[in-house]
């Protein structure tokens, strides 16, 4: 594809030779020439000086230095270089397709509703009582239990589930090994110490253009329902406990865990290894860094780390002074020995 018709379909600012052909795209490490690659995080701004592309997206201001061994580089300005190269990744990228129709060995009830356009991979399962909408995609083993519904243009890849009576919007992605609506950890405990298991009776809901990604979990509600709201994307390995609300577009990274009945806002990001305690609210377009500890509400518009979580600034004051202990500890030690060399 030449350069300037990639600029046009990426609404980019072309610097650089019109008729130059790109053939791919990749990272500023990795590509080679005849490439087009990205700069997104000014972090990685020295490889801009070394990287073999032969045009890069980047926004507009970023000065371009190249070593003298190096060739110039054309450059796509672009507001947002990130998300242009999502758009550039598409162009190059041939996507797999998957004929309509239903395999041999899928097992569909007799009283399930599944749309036109749907192709039904190997060993699925799929109850009485599933409502499939329109063109969705059920790779194989993916088991959809009795009278789940589901929207248009559902992906669920291998191994993933959709357990009864859960509720999935449109253009929703279930990555490998996602369960969606497996039982609460609810259990009430007996005179003798046993633990009485609870009904887990309120559904997983999914909202549109959800995606799931691999072994991560969405519980049910003991009453009521777990609710993701529309545009969240859910890392690998994250738990979204029983009772819980993720507001929309919010992010929760690897490994993040939300006890029940906790609510996130829209537009957050909590980042990996993120856990929260039950029944607290995060307010909307709140970020929590990685690894940080939530035992009670955070407001909204907050960036809050570490454990017990609180505001960043005061973390890392936090955090210099406790490198600063042994230090302060050695003084103390001193200056006592001062003092009881002064007492005699």
């Amino acid at each position: 594809m030449k350069l300037a018709e990639l600029a046009q379909k990426l609404s980019c600012r072309l610097e650089g030779p019109p008729e130059l052909d790109i053939s791919g795209v990749a990272g500023m490490e990795h590509a080679e020439p005849g490439q087009l690659t990205f700069l997104a995080n000014r972090k990685y701004i020295a490889l801009l000086k070394s990287t073999r592309a032969s045009a890069i997206l980047l926004e507009e201001g970023v000065a371009i230095e190249r070593d003298r061994t190096q060739p110039p580089i054309a450059a796509l300005r672009s507001a947002n270089p990130y998300l242009a190269f999502a758009h550039a990744l598409e162009l190059f990228y041939d996507a797999p397709r998957y004929a309509s129709g239903i395999h041999a060995t899928a097992i569909i009830a007799g009283a399930a509703k599944i749309g036109e356009g749907a192709h039904i991979g190997p060993y699925c399962y799929i109850d009485e009582e599933v409502e499939i909408g329109r063109n969705a995609v059920l790779h194989s083993f993916v088991t959809i239990y009795r009278g789940a519904k589901i929207g248009d243009d559902f992906v669920a890849h291998a191994h993933s589930v959709v357990r009864e009576h859960c509720r999935i919007g449109n253009r929703v992605i279930l990555q490998n090994g996602a369960v969606i609506g497996g039982d609460g950890f609810g259990f009430a405990k007996r005179r003798d110490g046993s633990w009485y298991k609870m009904a887990q009776s309120g559904p997983a809901v999914l909202e549109d253009d959800v995606e799931v990604q691999s072994n991560a979990c969405v519980d049910r509600a003991t009453v009521g329902e777990t609710r993701i709201g529309r545009g969240a994307k859910i890392d690998d390995l994250v738990l979204v406990g029983h009772a819980s609300s993720v507001g929309e577009n919010t992010l929760l990274c690897g490994q993040v865990g939300l006890a029940g009945s906790t609510k996130i806002g829209n537009n957050s990001i909590l980042a990996g290894q993120v856990g929260t305690a039950g029944h607290l609210t995060v307010g909307d377009g709140t970020v929590i860094t990685a690894q940080s500890g939530v035992p009670s509400d955070v407001p909204g518009n907050a960036f809050y780390s570490g454990y017990p979580a609180v505001e960043n600034r005061q973390w890392l004051k936090m955090m210099a002074a406790l490198n600063q202990l042994p230090e302060l500890q050695k003084r103390v030690r001193e200056l006592e020995s001062q003092v009881e060399r002064l007492k005699r």
